[in-house]
């Protein structure tokens, strides 16, 4: 066997490398296990769930509102947009 220890390391040896998004978010996360399961910022299950299914709603609703909006705008294009996209699924599912 190789013996892999080379000896002490000096501080001039150890490079660091520049703090990135990982970094940010393990001190983050650091954060939330220190303040406990009872922590202001913590949300139970059932809530975000509800939060989040909420926000995406909203979201959906707003997206459609916007389809709406441009299919009125403009009938001809939107409907070409449609059928050229409906062929192209057509001929994918037809292989």
């Amino acid at each position: 066997m190789t013996e892999t220890y080379a000896g002490p390391v000096t501080a001039d040896e150890i490079v660091d490398s520049p703090p990135g998004e990982t970094d940010r978010l393990q001190r983050a996360a650091d954060a939330l296990l220190a303040e406990g399961p009872g922590a202001a910022g913590a949300r139970p299950l059932r809530r975000a769930v509800r939060e989040d299914a909420a926000a995406v709603r909203d979201w959906g609703r707003d997206r459609a509102g916007r389809l709406r909006g441009a299919v009125q705008d403009e009938p001809v294009r939107a409907t070409v947009s449609a059928l050229a996209i409906g062929v192209v699924i057509g001929l994918l599912a037809a292989r």
